[in-house]
C-alpha cells in the first residue's frame, strides 16, 4: 500500500493534538497539588503498645498467622515531558499482490512416480501453436465427423428398425399358417367324424335287417340247402359271431375260410384260418379267438351230421 501525502499530513496533525492533550493534562495536575493543603484533623492522636506475640492466646495467634499478605501499592504514572519532535505512528505493512504472494506449502508428498514420464517437453514446447484457420480446420474436420458418425448411427437405427419389423411379420404369418392349419386339422377332423357316425349308421341298419333275416330264416351259410347240415353249418356261424367283434378293418360280407377241429360234445381242438380269406392279419386273429371262446360249439340235435374237422365259410357281420 503506498503512502501519500494526505496522509502524512493527517499522521502529523493527529500527533500534534495528542502532545497538546499531554501537555493540558500535565499542567492540571500540578495545579491539583498546589491546591492540597495538609488538614489536621480533630483527637488525639494515634498512640501504639507493643505486645510480644507469644503471650498472645492461640486463637489470635492463628489470627496473626492467616492474616492476608500485604498488597503493594500500584506505582503512580509519571507524565512523559513533551518531546520537541514526535515521531510519526508506525505504518500497517503493504499487503502483498497476488503475483508477489509466496507459494503455499505443499499440503502433503507427492506420489512416487514408478514409470517417469519419457515425453520431451522441450519438443512439446517446441511445437507451433495452432492458427487460427487450422484450428477452424479441426473444427469443420470434427464437425464433418460427428454428422458421419450421426449418419452412420441412424442408418443403423433405420436397419434394426426394419429388421424387427420383418421378424414381426414372419412371426405374424407363421401364426397365422398354424392358425390355417389347426382349422383344417378341425374341418378334417368333423368330417371323419360325421363319415364315421354314418358308416356307423348304415352299419347298424343292415345289422338290424341281418338280424330280421335270421329271425325270419334259420341260420345258414347264404344257400339253398335246408337240411339238417346247412343248419347245423348255421348253428356254428351263429355261435362264433356271438363271441367275435368285428375289426374296424374287416369290412361287413368279407369272406373268409376257417378249418375247426373237435370232438364230440363241441370241444375245439384248434382253428386255423384257411385260404380264401379276405381279412387282415388282425381280422384272422380275432376270428380264430372266437372259435376257441366259443367252445363247446353246437352237438345236441345234429350228433348225425357231426364231423371232428368242419370247413365254415365264415362271413363278417355284426351281432
Amino acid at each position: 500500500m503506498q503512502e501519500n501525502r494526505a496522509d502524512t499530513t493527517l499522521a502529523v496533525i493527529l500527533a500534534v493534538g495528542l502532545h497538546a492533550v499531554l501537555f493540558l493534562l500535565l499542567v492540571a495536575g500540578l495545579w491539583w497539588d498546589r491546591d492540597n493543603r495538609q488538614v489536621q484533623a480533630m483527637g488525639s492522636p494515634i498512640s501504639a503498645e507493643l505486645v510480644d506475640a507469644n503471650a498472645l492466646s492461640s486463637e489470635m495467634q492463628r489470627t496473626l498467622a492467616n492474616r492476608p499478605d500485604p498488597v503493594e501499592p500500584l506505582p503512580e504514572p509519571v507524565a512523559e515531558p513533551a518531546a520537541e519532535e514526535t515521531a510519526p505512528p508506525p505504518q500497517p505493512l503493504p499487503e502483498p499482490v497476488p503475483e508477489d504472494a509466496p507459494n503455499p506449502p505443499q499440503p502433503a508428498a507427492q506420489d512416487f512416480i514408478p514409470e517417469p514420464d519419457d515425453t520431451n517437453q522441450d519438443e512439446v514446447t517446441d511445437l507451433p501453436t495452432p492458427t487460427p484457420a487450422e484450428e477452424e480446420k479441426t473444427q469443420e474436420a470434427k464437425r464433418r465427423q460427428d454428422q458421419v458418425d450421426l449418419t452412420e448411427r441412424t442408418r443403423q437405427e433405420e436397419a434394426e428398425r426394419r429388421r424387427r419389423l420383418a421378424e414381426e411379420q414372419a412371426r405374424k404369418d407363421r401364426e397365422a399358417k398354424l392358425a390355417d392349419i389347426r382349422r383344417q386339422r378341425e374341418a378334417a377332423a368333423r368330417e371323419a367324424q360325421l363319415a364315421e357316425q354314418k358308416l356307423k349308421q348304415i352299419a347298424d341298419a343292415q345289422a338290424r335287417t341281418a338280424s330280421s333275416s335270421a329271425a325270419s330264416a334259420p341260420a345258414g351259410q347264404g344257400g339253398t340247402d335246408t337240411g339238417l347240415l346247412a343248419q347245423y353249418q348255421g348253428a356254428l356261424t351263429q355261435a362264433i359271431l356271438s363271441k367275435w367283434t368285428r375289426p374296424e378293418t374287416v369290412p361287413l360280407g368279407a369272406r373268409c375260410r376257417l378249418v375247426i377241429r373237435q370232438l364230440p360234445g363241441g370241444n375245439v381242438m384248434s382253428a386255423e384260418v384257411s385260404s380264401p380269406c379276405a381279412y387282415d392279419e388282425q381280422g384272422r386273429r380275432s376270428i380264430e379267438a372266437a372259435v376257441l371262446k366259443a367252445q363247446p360249439l353246437p352237438y345236441a340235435g345234429f350228433e348225425s351230421v357231426f364231423a371232428r374237422e368242419v370247413i365254415l365259410n365264415f362271413e363278417a357281420r355284426d351281432r
